[in-house]
């Protein structure tokens, strides 16, 4: 099964929780995950809040910058 993002809801400062296509549901924080001239903008809090779901199912802000779905798989926390 490839992992995808059905969807997502921003929670405070940089966490996210995200409902994946294997019926999963995961707080991700993403604070310390913003490494390289891609990720830079998104440490403006008000640039991170302007993430939208594309058509493939990721999540990617304005300036083009996404997290792969497996990665955020792989980082989150069961969402409470």
């Amino acid at each position: 099964m490839i992992l995808k993002i059905k969807k997502f809801r921003l929670l405070k400062n940089y966490e996210i929780e995200i409902e994946f296509n294997n019926n999963q549901t995961l707080t991700v924080d993403l604070k310390n995950e913003f490494q390289g001239e891609v990720f830079e903008p998104l440490k403006d809090l008000n640039f991170f809040q302007q993430a939208y779901l594309t058509e493939w199912n990721v999540i990617e802000w304005p300036n083009g910058a996404d997290f792969a779905p497996e990665y955020l798989f792989s980082i989150g926390q069961k969402a409470a």
